[in-house]
Parts: structure tokens; sequence; C-alpha cells
């Protein structure tokens, strides 16, 4: 999709979660209703949306209800959304050819994700003005950076940033223990890059999302988590 007008109507979709009216995607994306229309209909031609109408609202409300969009599961050859098998690609070779004496494979390519994360959060820890990082600024920051990256992260609560797509989706599907770890190796070093010492990257997996959430790291006085007592006794 080379016109942006028509990027912004299907990020939108996208971060929506739930289908939209054309009406809510005029507004988020400034654009007229009809230009709006024009550009979901498009959309749905080409099967990166679907539309359809509120039954709920149909049985209850006198008039038409108002037609619903929202994206599909179909992707397209220039992805979209964004995956990053180039940076995936280039912490697996450079992990290949120049490891660390004794070092084991998955060590290594660990250590370089970290390394790869760590340098694109001094980047984008250069780009703010001084001032404390607290846990907040942190996920405001992780969260206007990891989207230009591929990643689709939204507000999954207090205090936490999950992410929606992974933008080694594909390769994950092959390898998933292999490409979550470096996955979250990457977001680690990140926010060590920015210099967020009370967030972290965890391993999360959910179905349909990204396997890593950024959340408020826990004080190391912290009591560990009592059992549930659906859990054996050792």
């Amino acid at each position: 999709m080379e016109d942006q007008t028509r990027r912004a109507v299907y990020g939108f979709l996208r971060e929506a979660g739930n289908p939209v009216t054309r009406e809510q995607v005029a507004q988020a994306c400034a654009i007229s209703r009809s230009l709006a229309a024009f550009h979901l209909d498009k959309l749905v031609e080409i099967g990166l949306a679907a539309s359809g109408y509120d039954a709920v609202r149909r049985v209850h409300k006198v008039g038409r209800s108002p037609k619903l969009y929202r994206v599909t599961q179909r992707e397209i050859q220039v992805s979209i959304p964004e995956r990053q098998l180039a940076v995936l690609t280039d912490i697996l070779l450079s992990a290949m050819a120049d490891p660390n004496p004794g070092e084991a494979p998955l060590d290594a390519a660990l250590r370089v994700a970290d390394s790869h994360g760590h340098e694109l959060g001094r980047s984008a820890r250069s780009q703010l003005r001084g001032g404390r990082l607290g846990h907040e600024r942190a996920l405001a920051l992780a969260q206007t950076t990891l989207r230009e990256r591929g990643f689709e992260p939204y507000d999954a609560g207090p205090g936490c940033l999950r992410l929606r797509n992974c933008p080694f989706h594909a390769q994950a599907a092959h390898a998933p223990d292999l490409v979550c770890a470096i996955n979250q190796r990457l977001l680690a070093g990140f926010l060590r890059g920015i210099g967020a010492n009370n967030t972290q990257a965890v391993l999360d997996p959910r179905e349909g999302e990204c396997c890593v959430e950024l959340c408020e790291a826990r004080p190391r006085h912290a009591s560990p988590p009592r059992p549930s007592p659906l859990q054996s006794s050792p």
C-alpha cells in the first residue's frame, strides 16, 4: 500500500483491537468520512479488512446500524505489520561469526541480541531531554520506539505494556523458544539502553501476541508469589 492515508487507516484498525465505524476512522486519521469510507472499502476489497453490521444495535435501536470494520489475519508482501527479518538475521549471523571463547551458540545469540537492543535504547534515549526516566516515562519512550520497529505496543493495564505484534512472527512459528528468547533479550537490552532501571522485559506468551511484556520491575526484597493451591507439593 503506497498511499500514506490508507496506511494510517489500516494502522488505526490494527491498533483499535475491535470493530470501528467510518466516523471513528475519520476522526482518528483527521480525514473526511467519505475518504475514510473509500479507503476502508479498498482494504476490504484486497482482503486486509472485513466489514459488517452491529447485530445488537440493529435489534434494539431504530434505523440502520453503522457499518463496522475490522482487520483480518491476512498478511501481504509489503509486510503490514512491518516484519524485521533483517534484524533477526543480523543477530544470528553476528553470533555465529564472532562467538566468545567456549560460548554456546544460544548464549552468543542472546548476548548479541542484548547488545543490539542496548544500542537501540541508547539511540532512543539520546533524543530525550535530560531528567529522570521513571517507569511511566520509560514505557512511553518504549511505545514510541518499538512501534517504529514493527511492534504494536498497547496499554495492558497499570504500568504494563504488551506488544500485539511480533516482528519475528514467521520465524517464531518455526523456532518459538529460540526466537522468543532472543526477542526478550533484545527488549531487555533496549530497556537497559534507555536507562529504565524500574522496568523489565519478561516472557509472558499469549495467543496471537508477542511473547514479551514490559512491566514494572518487582523489588528485590519482595516476597515470592505463593504457590497455587492447584500445584502439587514437592
